[in-house]
């Protein structure tokens, strides 16, 4: 299968000397579901930020087969959709359709191929009748699906979710997880939730102290008490 992320020897400090990442190698083929789990402060977050740019490291990172080097940025970024744990950190403009419109309308394309993108983007979320709505009255479940469709407009072939789960209620917590569970993109999904995990991705990476400490099955994790527990890990009661 193509290689969707590759990631080698990946390290990064933070301007206070805190070494967040240490060699850190990691392939994610093309269409694969993959969580990213692991305690608090492990470099899950600085991981993600490294793949369209917004932080550079030492080591090699390619998306979709590029660099994100100054001259690739804007093609990596368009490849890239990075969701934000908090949904109001993405909603910034008065209605939905704005919200979800920002992206195309930078890309520079014209009205129509834009209303089209939008269009399409909130169909993938299920949420066509949200268009003329004000972003900022919606409720966290529907923000999060507001915010996965202003990066689905740009029509990007990544999508990586921080804690996408966080603050939600049983049902938009599983309404979610049945949405992701049918994009066709890659996934990349950092999370403490172990049940969203078993649900949706196949497979899980670990990451502790700014290392990968297991990358596999994620059933074979999850039945593994030990490496959980090793880790900060644990599944609720």
């Amino acid at each position: 299968m193509k290689t969707a992320i590759s990631i080698d020897n990946l390290s990064y400090s933070y301007p206070d000397g805190h070494q967040a990442l240490s060699g850190i190698t990691l392939r994610v083929a093309t269409g694969e579901k993959v969580a990213l789990i692991g305690p608090n402060g492990a470099g899950k977050s600085t991981l993600l930020l490294h793949l369209n740019g917004i932080l550079i490291g030492s080591g090699s990172i390619q998306i979709m087969g590029l660099e994100p080097t100054p001259k690739n940025l804007p093609a990596v970024r368009a490849q890239v959709g990075l969701v934000f744990q908090n949904p109001d950190d993405q909603l910034f403009s008065p209605t939905v359709f704005e919200d979800v419109a920002y992206g195309p309308i930078y890309q520079g394309l014209d009205e129509q191929l834009i209303n089209d993108r939008v269009d399409q983007a909130l169909c993938d979320v299920q949420m066509q009748s949200y268009r003329e709505r004000i972003s900022h009255h919606l409720s966290l479940g529907e923000k999060k699906r507001i915010a996965i469709a202003t990066v689905l407009s740009m029509q990007p072939e990544i999508l990586v979710l921080d804690e996408p789960s966080s603050g939600l209620d049983p049902r938009a917590r599983r309404e979610l997880i049945c949405l992701l569970r049918g994009f066709k993109h890659t996934l990349l999904i950092a999370t403490h939730d172990l049940f969203l995990v078993r649900d949706l991705t196949p497979r899980t990476v670990v990451i502790d102290n700014g290392l990968v400490a297991y990358d596999g099955d994620t059933l074979e994790l999850l039945r593994d008490k030990a490496t959980l527990a090793d880790h900060g890990l644990e599944l609720p009661l």
